[in-house]
């Protein structure tokens, strides 16, 4: 690895040693949080990311989890310094955010953070953000159909949670009354909270061994080595302009108008640029995110492409530029709704991709299924008569690229390392029964390489209860490159096969009845190539895998069977 050393006063087996002290101290955040948690969407699905960062708000370390945050922790303890002042961090304080405007994201997206001290020095701080499974919106869990930011929940700026060591009651109490689940989220707010304290910890181990000096010039030799790497590789893109274009199906409210999304990357040397500032106004419909959630999905697109192999920390993007519109639905101002915020950012980062594929043809992949695809159930369970709330994220295909196909079955590229829910744990928390869950075959694009498959999940109501669903890219499923097909959009059908079978793919708080039954169908990744150029043996083996039908096989690459 190249060294950018600032120094003489540090050695590159010391730099290495306190890269991996602190990615590790990351890492015992992250599993802190995720074996205290109390709700399954934590300790099952891992909808969470941590990170340490150094006393100027920059990345020191950051765990796997959701890539849609990457670079998104700071925004919290920056516009809480910018409000209250640089004074306003003490030892032993705890603060949490979860403003959609502020930290970009749902008001479900919750953010604790606190300063670390050693001595009556700040080195640093600490932060998680989790998803909470309601805060109070005007529907159990979230509403597929809010119009605005106030029907979606209690809404926190910066505050203390914690002062001095010292659990500031009041503000617990108003989020626990605010809520409709108050055991679970206090339980995922404490397990939150032991999260940063074990950063704390670790930060300052760190320092102590090492000395903040020389963790300091550690950090400035990490960072310059990252952008020096990463410049490199935006120097080997011709300069130029690219383009891409996307839509939406909907904002979830007005069903018939799509909503585009526009992106034009400009390279000048080792300097890059994503303008989104032609993209739509902001909705009526909750589809809107705030401007750091916009600017974190295009990091994520940029950093596939330019940097895939180095963890995100305060050199990354050094030579990357954003522009966004205030007003438009990647910048919402308020009252705009916000519950739904990743749709339009998942065919954000497929958008990179698109543009610089002339340039970067080695590179990039074909689109993925690119949206959560959420069925979020509520009601009361007659096994404990306890009222519930579940929310899970659907699997699908990702894009092929030249020299592979794509992945089946995979979470969609704004969650990263999101898990779905497994079976006999959804089974045991929620009154339903999964009846079906296996691969879709024929929903990846095909292609020289096949664009990956979505999967089918049916589930079969236990009980009376009411579901809502968010299932996007109907209208422009993933498209293949280079000659490859486009793959099958997501399909959701309530009792099929029956008189009263209908098909849905955005509902808010539909009512079913017991023995009703919800089947989802996930969309598939693009191909990439020319179909006709696939090896015969490779289509035989997708027969036979139940990856591709033989009817598909004659009609799409000429093979029979």
């Amino acid at each position: 690895m190249t060294s950018t050393a600032t120094g003489p006063g540090i050695d590159p087996v010391t730099v290495e040693i306190i890269r991996n002290a602190l990615n590790s101290a990351a890492d015992d955040m992250n599993a802190t949080l995720i074996r205290s948690a109390y709700t399954p969407i934590i300790y099952e699905c891992g909808d969470c990311v941590v990170a340490l960062l150094d006393a100027e708000h920059q990345v020191l370390g950051q765990s796997a989890g959701l890539p849609i945050f990457l670079g998104n922790l700071e925004t919290c303890t920056r516009a809480t310094e910018e409000r209250f002042g640089r004074e306003v961090w003490q030892p032993g304080d705890v603060w949490i955010l979860n403003d959609s405007y502020l930290g970009g994201t749902h008001l479900n997206d919750v953010t604790i953070f606190g300063p670390v001290f050693v001595g009556e020095i700040l080195v640093g701080f600490t932060a998680s953000r989790a998803h909470w499974i309601d805060v109070g919106s005007k529907d159990p869990g979230g509403s597929m159909d809010s119009i605005t930011i106030f029907q979606e929940g209690l809404r926190l700026g910066p505050q203390k949670l914690v002062s001095g060591g010292v659990a500031e009651r009041a503000v617990i109490d108003t989020i626990a009354t605010n809520v409709r689940f108050p055991y679970p989220t206090t339980g995922d707010m404490n397990a939150m909270i032991a999260c940063i304290k074990m950063g704390e910890k670790r930060l300052q181990e760190i320092v102590g061994r090492f000395g903040l000096a020389g963790l300091e010039e550690a950090r400035d030799e990490i960072f310059g080595q990252t952008e020096v790497l990463e410049r490199r590789m935006i120097a080997r893109i011709p300069d130029g302009v690219y383009a891409a274009e996307g839509v939406l199906d909907n904002d979830g409210v007005d069903l018939d108008t799509p909503v585009p999304i526009r992106l034009r990357i400009t390279v000048s040397g080792e300097d890059i640029d994503f303008d989104v500032t032609e993209s739509a106004d902001q909705t009526v419909g909750p589809v809107n995110c705030g401007v750091s959630q916009a600017v974190s999905a295009l990091r994520v697109g940029y950093k596939l492409l330019v940097s895939p192999d180095l963890p995100g920390n305060g050199g990354s993007f050094r030579s990357m530029t954003t522009q966004v519109r205030e007003g438009s639905v990647l910048g919402a101002k308020s009252p705009a709704a916000c519950q739904w915020y990743f749709s339009h950012l998942g065919l954000l980062i497929d958008m990179v991709a698109r543009a610089l594929a002339p340039a970067l043809p080695d590179r990039v992949a074909g689109a993925s299924h690119g949206d959560s695809m959420i069925i979020l159930t509520a009601g009361t369970d007659p096994r404990v008569n306890r009222e519930f709330v579940s929310l899970e994220a659907t699997l699908g295909g990702w894009g092929a690229w030249d020299g592979s196909d794509g992945e089946s079955a995979l979470i969609n590229n704004v969650n990263g390392s999101l898990k779905d829910i497994p079976i006999e744990v959804h089974e045991t928390r929620y009154p339903w029964r999964i009846t079906e869950y296996r691969i879709r075959p024929d929903s990846g694009g095909a292609g020289r390489w096949r664009g990956g498959n979505g999967v089918i999940r049916t589930y079969e109501a236990q009980t009376d209860l009411s579901v809502s669903l968010w299932f996007e890219r109907s209208r422009q499923p993933a498209w293949g490159l280079f000659g490859g097909d486009d793959a099958v959009g997501p399909e959701v059908v309530i009792n099929p096969g029956r008189p009263d079978e209908r098909m849905v793919l955005k509902a808010n708080g539909l009512r079913l009845k017991k023995g009703d039954v919800v089947r989802c169908a996930a969309g598939g990744g693009g191909g990439y190539g020319d179909p006709l150029e696939r090896s015969a043996d490779a289509v035989r083996a997708d027969i036979l895998d139940r990856h591709v039908t033989a009817d598909a096989a004659r009609r799409r690459y000429g093979i029979d069977e």
